[in-house]
């Protein structure tokens, strides 16, 4: 279990992280989501002594991970693929490793086969891509068979193939009782590999919430409609306080209703339905949703030039 208590950091006037408190449970994949800037590599890096918090603690199995007699053994983490020795081979790195913390050097070819990279273990790493890089970073993280796994963006860099393995270990690993904590920025994916979330933004914890429980209370829930009256149902559903909106395959989106309010008025008009199937939220609409007042840096939507001409 990792455990995080009031964690505070500052870097100069910047408060990166503040009074941060939530906990990572054994036996799922739990996602750390926020807009860039939140504060998730810093926690991260927090949780692994790499930087040091102006207040509270974070610990790994119940003790500080500078108070762990072999780190490696109990937490394996990918914080940066490429914080290797470019010179160094990639067999040559994880045998670096094992030997210092006392792992068995069959270990080595062992996690070389699980990543994919036992062709190429001769090569030195900065030769590799990102991809292989990202690949050779897990291999370091699962080398001393830890409980404990924190994985920093793992899919960066990697093809489509690459990223469902990973979405399969990851979801692996849990099932076999460990702790795996992994950050990243593609909802799409988090959704298929997270359970649960842990949601921060401008360093401060938003929600810690299960998957599912999180799109069921989303506001972006929408029923889709379809009806050959289409117009005169969608009038008195607006009339109603719903919004609504024409999907691209004719259909009608409505927010506001659920899909019992809509059947009920639909019946008292008798308007015929063809179809009235209720529609969860995406990960990335309940993300945006949750996170709105905790995005630093805004762009411009719609527009890649910095100057419009009126009446163009």
């Amino acid at each position: 279990m990792i455990e995080v208590e009031g964690l505070t950091k500052r870097y100069g006037e910047k408060l990166a992280v503040d009074q941060l408190s939530f906990s990572v449970r054994s036996g799922v994949v739990t996602g750390f989501l926020g807009p860039n800037g939140s504060g998730k590599s810093t926690t991260m890096r927090m949780i692994m002594g790499l930087d040091a918090p102006n207040a509270g603690t974070a610990s790994v199995a119940g003790q500080r991970y500078h108070d762990l007699a072999w780190p490696l053994r109990q937490v394996g983490a990918l914080l940066e693929a490429k914080a290797i020795h470019p010179g160094r081979s990639a067999r040559n790195h994880l045998r670096m490793l094992a030997e210092a913390n006392r792992i068995s050097l069959s270990r080595v070819d062992e996690v070389l086969d699980i990543v994919g990279l036992s062709g190429v273990a001769n090569q030195r790493a900065g030769k590799y891509s990102l991809g292989m890089g990202q690949r050779l970073g897990i291999a370091a993280a699962l080398l001393g068979d830890p409980q404990i796994l924190l994985f920093d963006e793992p899919i960066n860099g990697l093809d489509p193939d690459g990223i469902r393995w990973v979405r399969n270990l990851l979801k692996g690993l849990a099932r076999e009782g460990r702790t795996v904590f992994v950050s990243s920025h593609l909802m799409s994916e988090m959704a298929l590999t997270a359970d649960e979330v842990v949601i921060i933004g401008k360093g401060r914890l938003i929600s810690q919430v299960r998957i599912e429980d999180l799109l069921a209370q989303s506001s972006q829930r929408s029923v889709r409609v379809r009806s050959p009256q289409l117009d005169a149902l969608k009038s008195e559903l607006e009339a109603h306080g719903a919004t609504t909106s024409i999907e691209e395959d004719g259909s009608l989106s409505v927010r506001g209703l659920d899909q019992f309010a809509v059947g009920d008025l639909a019946a008292r008009l008798s308007l015929t339905l063809h179809e009235l199937s209720p529609q969860s939220a995406s990960l990335e609409e309940a993300f945006m949703e949750l996170t709105e007042d905790s995005i630093e840096y805004h762009g411009e939507e719609g527009s890649t030039s910095s100057h419009q001409t009126k009446g163009a």
